[in-house]
C-alpha cells in the first residue's frame, strides 16, 4: 500500500504597501511634543472631594428590613411525598379549571344580558306586578290539594292473597261457622239450609251479580240463615 502524500503548507505574509512620507505618527495616535507628555501616576482623581468616613458605616437594622428578608432561611420548608406533590398539583390544576369555567359562565351570561332588548319604562310594569310579601303570604295561606287515593280491590282467588288478607279470610269464615252451628234453622233441618244456600248462591253466579269479599258476609251460608230467619219472623208478625 501507498502512503498518502501530504502537501506541505506555506504562509504567504500579505503585501504592504510603501510609505512615500515616511515613518510618522499615524491617524489616531497620541501627537504631542517631547517632554509633554501626561502623567497620570502622579495626579490625584479625589483631590477636591471631601467624603466624611462616618457615612460610609451603615448598620442594618431588623425594624427596617422587609419580613421577607428576615424570615428567609429560618423557615423549613416540609419535605413532601411524591404522592402528596402529585396530589397538591392536581388540586391546582382543578382550581385553574373552575376558574375558567365560572369566567366563561360570566361571560355568557353576561353576553345574554347584553343581547336582552331593553324594554322602554319599567314602572308601570312593577306597578302591575305582586309583591314578593303577597305571594309568600298567599302560597303561606293554601292548603295543598287532597289527592284521592283508589282503593285498590282484594283479590279473590286465595293463592294470590296476603298473609294478612289470608289470615282476615279465615278468622271470618271460623266466625260464619261457629253462626251457622248456633243458626236455630240450621239445627232444626242442616240438609234443608245448606241445599237452599247453595241454590241460591248458583243463581246468583248465573244471573253475574254475586261479589264475593273477605270483610261481607254476603256469599255464606250464615248470612243466607240469618235473611231466611228474619223472613220468617216478618212473615209471622204480619
Amino acid at each position: 500500500m501507498v502512503g498518502k502524500a501530504r502537501r506541505q503548507r506555506l504562509h504567504r505574509p500579505a503585501p504592504r504597501l510603501p510609505d512615500p512620507a515616511g515613518p510618522g505618527p499615524g491617524p489616531g495616535c497620541w501627537n504631542a511634543p517631547a517632554g509633554k507628555d501626561w502623567d497620570f501616576s502622579s495626579s490625584d482623581i479625589f483631590s477636591g472631594l471631601n467624603i466624611d468616613p462616618n457615612t460610609l458605616v451603615k448598620k442594618l437594622d431588623l425594624d427596617s428590613r422587609s419580613i421577607i428578608s428576615s424570615r428567609t432561611g429560618l423557615e423549613e420548608k416540609p419535605i413532601l411525598s411524591k404522592k402528596e406533590k402529585m396530589k397538591l398539583r392536581k388540586e391546582r390544576w382543578l382550581q385553574k379549571i373552575e376558574s375558567v369555567k365560572l369566567a366563561k359562565q360570566k361571560q355568557k351570561a353576561e353576553a345574554k344580558r347584553k343581547a336582552t332588548p331593553v324594554v322602554g319604562d319599567m314602572q308601570p310594569l312593577m306597578e302591575a306586578l305582586p309583591e314578593l310579601s303577597d305571594l309568600t303570604a298567599g302560597v303561606r295561606d293554601r292548603k295543598p290539594p287532597k289527592r284521592h287515593v283508589k282503593a285498590k280491590s282484594e283479590p279473590v282467588d286465595f293463592c294470590l292473597m296476603k298473609q294478612a288478607q289470608k289470615h282476615r279470610l279465615l278468622e271470618q269464615e271460623v266466625a260464619w261457622f261457629h253462626e251457622v252451628i248456633a243458626n236455630p234453622t240450621y239445627k232444626a233441618n242442616p240438609l234443608m239450609a245448606i241445599s237452599e244456600h247453595l241454590s241460591k248462591r248458583l243463581r246468583q253466579e248465573e244471573e253475574g251479580i254475586m261479589q264475593f269479599s273477605p270483610d261481607s258476609g254476603g256469599c255464606s251460608l250464615a248470612s243466607s240463615l240469618q235473611r231466611a230467619g228474619c223472613s220468617e219472623r216478618s212473615s209471622c208478625r204480619h
